[in-house]
Formats: structure tokens, C-alpha cells, sequence
């Protein structure tokens, strides 16, 4: 029988028994019992009918996350909840309630073996989809690992329960019943490690656009890309911070399905729609760990795909990784570069005009500015404030009005934020007639205090953004429940910002 992680600690084999959540790691938070882990994790799970699927964002739900929030807890559930959730993590094949009731067959090749039924509502349509299922998921190995230079999934051949051979192992069921796309689960703990785990992945069996309202190709292509990028992510850190692993497997949805964007329907709910959100934020509710993908796309278009490969090397727990939570991991990659601090306000800025910044930009939402101001001669100075909170932003737009003829024109912007040591942010965007863009940084003193000046005639100037960002990555770790980075509080929340504009004329001689 192969060892999952609920029998490890019992096992003979060379695996780690799971460890208990720690003070600096906590997981479940206080807010969030074992139980409740549990009982999400079968409410995932539940073979219960379920209403036709849509095609907006509530049609996805990551049980991935959920059994490895299951996994973490085991040590803390009773004997009957530990039973539990033993067939939860269990595969298909493994006898579990919602497993395969038939005997199972598998095709193998490359890298991978998918494990069907031939009769039963798990059945597919026929054996050209197993086949299309298997050389997708060979494609998605050889652009993950391959191209983009990902460390592989570890090895299950030294378990017993493996699915009879070392390749990765892909069950189909029929999981759109469930409103479920598919989900990958980590399975025993690496040799010498209590954060990196081998897993399997189970997919719909036949994606039928009656349940998840598109082309059966395209849900394929982009669960594919999204869970088994969670299975690699177990063999960095199963327990990594969740919008990490979230945002990122959206981000890989881009990157190997393109032409399909369905990652486009989470935007509403992230940094686009909402610069006020923190980008670190996890609600297992909501989508807004989905949607900043934006994020991850705003990196690779500037400085290449490779960085967020650096981030998970910086964030994984292997032996030369860097074993940093998410946003450290983050902080420590850019400043190679330049520093978070300022490539987060430039995004922030950058996501006030997507269209003029992504090369896909048209067809996203931009961030709403907190307010709008329309300066002229009556009307020549304008101000607001705004609180707020790490890793988010808001802007305020000035416009010109159409009296304002001449190049004597000027606008003077100075921002009154918090001290260096919480890192605030500001940020210049001029849109320009001739459709040049003018963006730059605006220099904070150890106050937070900075002023800018720019031309600002009609006949040059469609608008002008100043962002204001809360670039702060401190928390106390393990003092709150998984909402934000290392399960930690934030130290910087509700900072103040205060931003004032005011239109001058250059005296005519």
C-alpha cells in the first residue's frame, strides 16, 4: 500500500512524518480549526449534483489548496476526523467514496500515465481523449519544466502506492458534476524534507461545454497548465502562501493558453478593478488571488519569464532555495533589479492605463481613480487623501481644461505620505496628445514627502496620474490566520496619504 501523508508517520519508507503547524507557520489559524479544514476539504469533494456550470468566475473552486490545507492539519484531527480525511486524500483507485466504482485502466507515455474507467459516469467519451489528455499533459511538462526551467514534481516510483510505475500519475473523473475542473493533491513528503511533497493530479474526464460553458480544448488546455503547476509548487513548498500559489498557476494559464484567456474573467475582483486590495490578500471565498495574475504578467513582460521562476527558488525549501514566505521571496528578487518598493508603484501606475502598458491590455479593466479633477484657470488646485494598505494603491487623475492654450501651463503635484520606513510610493503617468506617455517615479523624502512638476497644456495633454502606493512587506509572522503573507499581521495597514495638485501659469514677457 503507498504511503499518503495521513499514514507517513508510520510508514517504513523513506518519507518525514508531517510536522505540527508552528508559531512562525501556523496552519490553521485560531480562526480556522482543523475541523473546519476538514469540512471544507469534503465540501469540495461532496459527489453531490450540482447546478450547470457558468462561465464566470464562480465556476472555479481550488480544491487543490484545500487538501493541502487537509494535509497540514492532520496531526491536530481525533481519530474519526483523521479517518476522514485519510479518504479524502486517497486516489481515485484507493477505494474512497467519490473514487472509481469499476476496475481502471491507464495509457502511458513521456512523462505521465492517465488512469481512466471504461463504464460509469467517470468514463470518458473514448480513448482519443485519454490520448489527447496525455500528450496535452506532456506538452504542459515540457513548457513548464522544460522550457520555462521549473524543478520537476518529486518522484513517487520509491512509494508503493504510486500507480504502478515513477510517471506522474493523471486520474479522470467525472468531475464537472462537482463543479470542479480538476485539482492536484501532495501526496508523501520528499526524503528529508517537511515541505515538499509528491502529488497526483485528477481532471475532468471529458470537459463538456454543457458544464463549464466553453470549448472542451480550452478547459482542458487551462487546467492542465493551472493544477499541474500546483504539483510543482508542492515540490517547492506545499505550504506556501496561498495567493503565491494561486496567482501564479493563473499566471502559467497565460503563459501555455494564451490564445484561450480564460483567466481574463477573474480580473474584477483583483488590483485591476480594486488598486485598494492588497495584492498578497487570500480569500478562499473570493477570486482576488486569481485575478493578480496581473501581477506576475506586469514582471515577466518587463524583466523576462524567468522571474517568476526566481521568486519560487527564492520561496521553495529545497537545499539551494531560499526558503523565504512569498512577498520576502519577492522583495528578494527585485532587488536584484531595482527594489519592490519602486517596480510595485510602477505597476500600480501602470495598471491605471493597462491598454497602453500589457501587450493584451485592451482587453482588461484599468483601475478607477479615487478622484477625478478637471484643472482651469477658476478652478486651479485641487486635493484628497486617501488611507491605504500594504501592497495596494489608489490614484487621483487631473485633466486639463480646454482654456488652458500655451505651453505656459505647468501643474505642480506634491504627496504628503507616511515615514521611509514604511515604504511609501508615488507615481507620475502624463498621457500625451500625440500618444507618448510620460511615467516616472516621484522621490519621497525620509517623511514621505514629495513634490513634481510637469507641462500641462490642452494642446499636449490628455491626463495626468499620480499613484499612491503602500509598498510595505512587514508583518508579524504567524500572529494572524492565512489572509496575507506568512500567515502574519500586517505592520503598515491604513497609511495616510495626501496629495495636492495645482495648476501655474509662467509669467508672458
Amino acid at each position: 500500500m503507498r504511503r499518503t501523508l495521513a499514514t507517513a508517520a508510520v510508514a517504513a519508507l523513506a518519507v518525514t512524518a508531517l510536522a505540527l503547524p508552528t508559531a512562525a507557520d501556523p496552519r490553521p489559524s485560531t480562526a480556522e480549526t482543523a475541523s473546519a479544514v476538514l469540512a471544507r476539504a469534503s465540501h469540495l469533494l461532496s459527489a453531490s449534483p450540482a447546478p450547470r456550470r457558468t462561465t464566470g468566475p464562480a465556476a472555479r473552486t481550488d480544491v487543490s489548496l484545500a487538501l493541502a490545507d487537509l494535509v497540514a492539519v492532520l496531526p491536530a484531527l481525533g481519530a474519526r476526523e483523521r479517518s476522514e480525511a485519510d479518504a479524502l486524500l486517497k486516489r481515485p483507485t484507493d477505494g474512497r467514496a467519490d473514487g472509481y466504482t469499476v476496475p481502471s485502466t491507464k495509457k502511458c507515455g513521456g512523462r505521465f500515465c492517465v488512469h481512466y474507467v471504461t463504464s460509469t459516469a467517470d468514463a470518458p467519451p473514448d480513448l482519443a481523449w485519454v490520448r489527447k489528455t496525455l500528450s496535452l499533459m506532456n506538452r504542459v511538462w515540457r513548457f513548464e519544466v522544460d522550457r520555462l526551467g521549473y524543478d520537476r514534481p518529486p518522484s513517487d516510483g520509491a512509494t508503493r502506492r504510486n500507480g504502478g510505475n515513477a510517471k506522474f500519475d493523471v486520474y479522470l473523473q467525472d468531475l464537472g458534476a462537482r463543479t470542479l475542473y480538476g485539482y492536484c493533491a501532495p501526496e508523501d513528503f520528499a526524503p528529508g524534507s517537511k515541505r515538499r511533497t509528491t502529488s497526483y493530479c485528477v481532471l475532468d474526464n471529458d470537459f463538456s461545454s454543457t458544464q463549464f460553458g466553453a470549448p472542451a480544448a480550452d478547459s482542458l488546455r487551462v487546467t492542465a497548465a493551472h493544477e499541474f503547476f500546483h504539483a510543482i509548487q508542492f515540490g517547492y513548498d506545499y505550504r506556501e502562501d496561498r495567493w503565491l500559489l494561486e496567482s501564479t498557476a493563473t499566471w502559467m494559464e497565460e503563459r501555455f493558453a494564451d490564445a484561450t484567456d480564460d483567466n481574463l474573467q477573474y480580473l474584477d475582483h483583483g488590483q485591476l478593478a480594486k488598486p485598494g486590495s492588497s495584492l498578497d490578500v487570500y480569500d478562499a471565498d473570493g477570486f482576488n488571488q486569481y485575478a493578480n495574475w496581473v501581477w506576475w504578467e506586469y514582471l515577466a513582460e518587463r524583466f523576462g519569464n524567468g522571474i517568476v521562476r526566481q521568486v519560487w527558488d527564492q520561496a521553495g525549501e529545497g537545499r539551494s532555495q531560499g526558503k523565504a514566505y512569498s512577498t520576502q521571496a519577492v522583495a528578494r528578487v527585485l532587488a536584484r533589479r531595482s527594489s519592490l518598493t519602486r517596480v510595485f508603484a510602477a505597476y500600480a501606475a501602470a495598471n491605471t492605463a493597462p491598454a497602453a502598458t500589457y501587450a493584451e491590455g485592451h482587453k482588461w479593466p484599468a483601475a478607477e481613480p479615487l478622484q477625478s479633477w478637471t484643472l482651469s484657470p477658476s478652478s486651479p488646485r485641487a486635493t484628497t487623501t486617501a488611507t491605504i494598505n500594504h501592497l495596494a494603491s489608489q490614484s487621483v487623475e487631473i485633466r486639463p481644461d480646454p482654456a488652458l492654450i500655451g505651453a505656459a501651463w505647468s501643474v505642480t503635484a506634491t504627496v504628503d505620505g507616511p515615514g521611509r520606513a514604511t515604504s511609501p510610493a508615488a507615481y507620475l503617468s502624463v498621457e500625451h496628445r500625440d500618444g507618448r506617455w510620460t511615467r516616472r517615479a516621484i522621490s519621497l523624502s525620509r517623511r514621505g514627502v514629495g513634490t513634481t512638476r510637469f507641462p500641462f497644456s490642452a494642446e499636449s495633454v490628455v491626463s495626468a496620474t499620480v499613484t499612491l502606493a503602500n509598498t510595505s512587506t512587514r508583518f508579524r509572522c504567524g500572529t494572524g490566520g492565512r489572509l496575507y503573507s506568512c500567515h502574519g499581521t500586517p505592520r503598515d495597514q491604513r497609511e495616510e496619504f495626501a496629495v495636492s495638485v495645482e495648476l501655474r501659469q509662467r509669467p508672458v514677457r
